[in-house]
């Protein structure tokens, strides 16, 4: 066809014009895109992988982005023993419910609340210090021993988390800084208590969560992964944000490590499908066009002119375009639909042959029917 257009073109120079008037109008276009697709974050959160960049094609279903999580960890080693969450739930929610996400039941089971009760009576045994290592034995008899650390100092006294040993609930013990239990070493009195469940609150919604009832965590373990903002519906998907439609990536409003909020656009995608060829009409032949006529196309820089393609006008402007520097000449923009293959990019370059207005698009040959049909 395009050995045809040149042919055509040499007969407009020889005889004014007049021959193409007498054949199909014929434009050069580009491909553009008739549709884009925004791809928004689902949640909140700060941008992990990016693996496309603009211009890249992309399947329905290929992933666009990563969208980090927040982590939450064991704060100490125990038993998981209250769960309130659930994923897709909003942590804020449950804490104000429940106090907390989950609790925690510590391995160190037991706490002493002491005071300087029968202390030593010197003045370096009222100077104590959190995280101190304290040594304890019962009042009773001296039998139950064991270690501690000094977690908090109080108006009334100290706490210990119990490290080591055995002792029975309620019971009084004397606390020593000297390992072999010396009277001058005695810092105070206290009494054996249950060691209180530790909460943990976090914060965002559940988008994974680790953890179950019952279940052993060490200190430092993963727990549950969360999210800025809530989630749709409760459902956690998971961090990955995938393409809705097969297109080409026109735009990646977002890169790696920028902090996103919920419903923000990531990536604007063009359809495959909303390809179309933008062209110019000059204003002597807008009469001559007319929506849904069809077209036949091919590529510019295709010299064999082995593949065409096939459509229809789908939109002619109704407003002409601001003529070119020296010139008063008079366009319009005209645009035609096409399925597009894997050879068509956004940008190339096309021929648009109009057909008649009753005239039917042209086909490919079927080169194996006819092969098959020679004797």
């Amino acid at each position: 066809m395009k050995k045809v257009f040149a042919m055509l073109m040499a007969l407009v120079l020889v005889l004014g014009g007049t021959a193409l008037a007498e054949t199909e109008l014929t434009y050069e276009g580009k491909v553009v895109a008739g549709e884009t697709v925004p791809v928004a974050a689902p949640f909140g959160g700060r941008l992990g992988e990016v693996p496309l960049r603009d211009g890249d094609p992309i399947r329905e279903g290929d992933k666009l982005a990563t969208i980090t999580t927040t982590l939450e960890y064991a704060p100490v080693e125990g038993t998981i023993a209250g769960l309130y969450i659930q994923e897709g739930d909003s942590t804020e929610s449950v804490v104000e419910r429940y106090n907390a996400a989950l609790y925690i039941e510590p391995t160190r089971k037991y706490a002493v609340e002491a005071t300087s009760e029968k202390a030593f009576n010197s003045s370096e045994n009222y100077f104590l210090h959190r995280g101190e290592r304290v040594y304890m034995a019962c009042v009773s008899d001296g039998t139950h021993k064991g270690t501690g650390i000094i977690t908090d100092l109080t108006e009334n006294g100290y706490k210990i988390e119990v490290t080591g040993g055995e002792f029975v609930l309620e019971e009084k013990v004397y606390v020593y800084r000297s390992e072999d239990l010396s009277k001058e070493s005695r810092l105070g009195k206290g009494k054996v208590t249950r060691t209180a469940a530790v909460a943990v609150k976090g914060s965002g919604s559940v988008l994974k969560l680790h953890v179950q009832n019952g279940d052993f965590v060490e200190r430092g373990e993963v727990l549950f992964e969360t999210v800025t903002g809530t989630l749709d519906g409760y459902y956690a998907p998971d961090n990955n944000v995938k393409s809705p439609v097969t297109g080409i990536v026109s735009k990646m409003e977002k890169n790696r490590g920028d902090s996103v909020e919920k419903g923000e656009t990531l990536a604007r995608i063009v359809p495959a499908e909303s390809f179309e060829v933008e062209f110019e009409v000059p204003e002597e032949e807008m009469f001559s066009l007319e929506e849904g006529q069809n077209v036949t196309m091919e590529l510019r820089w295709d010299n064999t002119a082995e593949k065409t393609y096939t459509g229809k006008i789908i939109s002619i402007s109704h407003q002409n375009e601001d003529p070119k520097e020296g010139s008063d000449k008079k366009v319009y923009k005209a645009y035609a639909s096409f399925t597009p293959d894997e050879r068509i990019r956004l940008g190339m370059t096309m021929y648009i042959y109009v057909l008649g207005k009753d005239e039917p698009a042209e086909t490919e040959p079927d080169l194996d029917a006819e092969l098959a049909e020679e004797p």
